[in-house]
């Protein structure tokens, strides 16, 4: 779990690095024509930049959700549940970083997001983001497919049948009149 995270956080933190570095904000660069384009912004809320005003309480919740990750991987015992939670934990210590190191101030910083996929959706987004997505992804996989935490498959559950009665008791007794 976490070399996933560690991996998803590098991977997040060196594009966001080299965005800013090589790139003008409002910038658009086409990468594969319509299919896929960099354009950067700075993203002070949510996604879709939506609460735009409340980035110090996305910064509380993300840090809420790293010190459960942290505290919750000792019941991991699987190597499909440690990826959805090293990629969900590199995610969201991406975007984390950047509320808390990035302008304008310390647990306000903008997040930066520069892939654009129009023909997908119509926002912008990072590689932290890809990773929580992929992560929510593969947790609605695995809880649906009934793995545990442990790796080991819960059994379905089985359809309740009435017991049937044995052989030889009558399957109702007569009622005295």
């Amino acid at each position: 779990m976490a070399l996933v995270a560690v991996g998803g956080y590098a991977l997040d933190q060196i594009s966001k690095a080299l965005v800013v570095r090589v790139m003008t904000e409002g910038e658009n660069v086409r990468v594969l024509g319509d299919v896929l384009q960099w354009h950067f912004v700075r993203n002070p809320g949510a996604a879709f930049s939506f609460a735009t005003g409340l980035t110090w309480v996305f910064s509380l919740i993300a840090a809420g959700v790293v010190v459960f990750i942290v505290l919750f991987a000792r019941r991991i015992r699987s190597t499909r549940w440690a990826l959805v939670f090293g990629l969900l934990l590199g995610g969201v210590l991406g975007n984390l970083t950047d509320r808390l190191f990035r302008e304008p101030t310390f647990g306000m910083g903008h997040v930066i997001d520069f892939i654009y996929t129009p023909w997908m959706m119509p926002a912008i987004y990072n590689v932290a983001d890809c990773c929580i997505v992929v992560s929510m992804v593969l947790f609605m996989l695995l809880t649906l497919r009934g793995i545990g935490l442990d790796g080991t498959r819960t059994p379905a559950a089985a359809p309740s049948v009435p017991a049937a009665a044995p052989a030889d008791v009558p399957a109702a007794l007569p009622t005295p009149h």
